[in-house]
């Protein structure tokens, strides 16, 4: 029974022999402290991962959308839509082909 209210009361933390003790009370307590930071740490880098997954798979669907775009605007018969109200239209007659002869 003396033993159980001996550690009721925290003898052995208040024993002057018992220095120990708090030795190994504050390495649990900083132990505990970091790992605590540590899981903060951890759970802010998976939140920031996972927001920049949302803005990759955005700039990704932006990127499909523009190219899309490109692609529409630099079809022929676009362009010439386009230009038909300036009076510029397609060739009527072909290139000429000019050849030089070398000396």
């Amino acid at each position: 029974m003396k033993q159980f209210l001996s550690l009721l009361k925290m003898d052995f933390l208040v024993n002057d022999l018992e220095f120990r003790n708090w030795k190994m009370i504050i390495y649990l307590s900083i132990l505990a402290l970091i790992m605590i930071a540590s899981g903060h740490s951890t759970d802010r880098k998976i939140f920031k991962i996972a927001q920049l997954n949302d803005e990759l798979k955005m700039l990704k669907s932006e990127f499909i959308e523009q190219r899309t775009n490109l692609m529409n605007f630099k079809m022929e018969t676009k362009i010439i839509k386009e230009l038909e109200p300036l009076g510029i239209g397609p060739a009527k007659i072909p290139p000429i082909k000019i050849i030089i002869a070398q000396d």
